[in-house]
């Protein structure tokens, strides 16, 4: 079952957010499993939220997430927000 998934960083700047897109982008992109994925609100205060395929393909990306996040000094503000997905419709 597809998965909405929104992260909740305490100090995301869009500096800080473009260096861990490439660095990711670099090892592989997209990531098994992302459907979606979209960065928005105020510099500093920049949110993240994402649709999965499932929660084990989103547990496996966060081991290699979370130490270059944590590398690049973005600290999470809490836990995500994981939410079962009752209908995606595209365009």
């Amino acid at each position: 079952m597809s998965i909405v998934v929104r992260f909740h960083p305490a100090n995301l700047t869009a500096e800080r957010y473009d260096q861990v897109v490439q660095q990711l982008d670099e090892a592989q992109s997209p990531p098994d499993g992302r459907d979606y994925h979209v960065c928005f609100g105020s510099e500093g205060n920049l949110t993240v939220s994402e649709i999965w395929d499932s929660q084990e393909q989103l547990d496996a990306y966060r081991e290699r997430l979370m130490p270059v996040l944590a590398e690049a000094g973005i600290e999470m503000a809490g836990e995500p927000e994981v939410f079962e997905v009752h209908h995606i419709e595209k365009r």
